[in-house]
């Protein structure tokens, strides 16, 4: 309970001026029904913070039920943001937009001295907001609708033409995609838009101090992820700690989440380590490379060390 007290005691707003530099960005996953967003409510209601949904359904307007929405009398408990914003029959809506919209909250709640707690739902969003992992080619320099036609069109096009079109001018991105993987498209307007490979854009963004096999480094330096007894191996040496809450018993959802989620966030403003250990997620021996493979046999590109291993040795061939 002394954790409770504590958290109670953070002022909003000038009680946390001082702490500005050690603010962290409270980032809560877990699998659907873990209680992410009862946590972050709380949290966010405890320690004066506001919440950013994480998720790829929940920017819609409607279908409240369906994406699992937190009420309007949650939301005006605590204040919530990127929820409910963009028109449901707009289809050309990206990471790329939540990322630009949803780091911009960041910063402004960061400056109003509040902590911004990103909760989800959407891993590749969340990853966007913690990572610089997205090629920026400033499309707003060539127009967003001639950006969105251009996608069209080439969306249209056959897909064995792009990847082969994609194999000369990226060969390294190409070996990693189907020719039937839509990603080529993105990739092939990376060149398009700014005459350097995706390839490259990558290289450069694992090359910047603090990067590495996820992309570039960190976008901001204080994260503090909580994790709800949701599976995840092989994060890489890049990732930072992550801290397990056992949430299986809902009768000691005090004592076993929100108590301990109180100390850690705690912990990570006052500047100090965490009295709790961080999950044990050790790296994946093998890591399964997006290698090109063509199977003779059967005339099938493969994609992936993993999957042609297994399909070389889990008797996909024995009955040829």
């Amino acid at each position: 309970m002394a954790a409770v007290a504590a958290a109670r005691a953070v002022s909003v707003g000038p009680g946390l001026r001082d702490l500005k530099r050690t603010l962290p960005l409270v980032v809560i996953l877990g699998a659907t029904g873990t209680g992410k967003s009862t946590l972050a409510l709380q949290l966010g209601q405890r320690l004066g913070g506001e919440i950013i949904s994480a998720d790829s359904m929940q920017v819609y307007e409607g279908l409240d039920i369906i994406t699992n929405k937190v009420s309007a009398q949650e939301q005006r408990m605590c204040q919530h943001h990127m929820i409910s914003f963009v028109d449901p029959l707009v289809t050309n809506y990206t990471v790329v937009d939540f990322r630009n919209k949803a780091t911009a909250l960041i910063e402004d709640i960061f400056a109003r001295d509040k902590i911004p707690i990103v909760v989800g739902g959407t891993n590749y969003y969340i990853e966007s907001l913690l990572w610089k992992v997205l090629v920026n080619t400033k499309p707003q320099e060539m127009g967003t609708k001639k950006v969105i036609d251009r996608k069209a069109e080439l969306e249209k096009e056959d897909g064995h033409e792009l990847h082969k079109r994609l194999s000369q001018v990226d060969p390294e991105m190409a070996a990693k995609l189907h020719p039937h993987d839509k990603r080529k498209v993105a990739s092939l307007q990376v060149f398009e838009e700014t005459g350097i490979s995706h390839s490259e854009f990558l290289h450069r963004q694992h090359a910047e101090e603090g990067g590495g096999p996820l992309g570039g480094p960190l976008k901001f330096p204080n994260p503090c992820i909580l994790w709800l007894n949701a599976e995840q191996t092989g994060p890489g040496p890049s990732v930072p700690p992550v801290y397990g809450l056992e949430v299986s018993d809902v009768s000691k959802w005090e004592e076993s989440v929100l108590e301990p989620a109180l100390e850690i966030v705690q912990s990570f403003i006052q500047g100090h380590k965490p009295a709790a250990t961080p999950v044990n997620m050790p790296s994946s021996e093998t890591e399964n490379k997006r290698s090109y493979h063509m199977c003779d046999l059967c005339d099938r590109i493969i994609i992936g060390d993993r999957e042609w291993a297994g399909r070389v040795w889990g008797g996909a061939q024995k009955n040829l």
